[in-house]
């Protein structure tokens, strides 16, 4: 029988799930919350998906990517760490330069974003 401080269709629904522990059980874990949590906030400035953008192109320097956004060197820094932390884009060493790319993960994110 639907409860009276829950909209009646509400009610039935959530009674067919097992409940508000039957609902909960349907979620993802605070730990899964949590890393999607963080890819949205690490996706959730202009400069990272500018960045994401450019990376999707081409694996790019700090040099270019700075020339290209106009943005000082410890903020691009700071954003890349960011980016990185959260498995969207990885840096490996060549010689004197870093060179930065976009990783698959992050490819999904810049083919959802268009």
């Amino acid at each position: 029988m639907c409860r009276t401080e829950i909209p009646g269709p509400v009610q039935c629904d959530l009674e067919e799930v097992g409940g508000v522990n039957g609902l909960n059980k349907r979620l993802p874990s605070k730990k899964t919350i949590g890393k999607i949590s963080a890819i949205h906030h690490a996706l959730s400035d202009p400069v990272r998906i500018h960045i994401l953008y450019l990376l999707n192109v081409q694996p790019l320097c700090v040099c270019v990517i700075k020339e290209c956004i106009g943005i000082a060197g410890s903020k691009l820094s700071y954003h890349l760490n960011i980016m990185k932390e959260n498995g969207l884009v990885d840096s490996e060493q060549q010689g004197n330069w870093i060179i930065y790319r976009i990783t698959e993960k992050g490819k999904k994110y810049a083919d959802e974003t268009v």
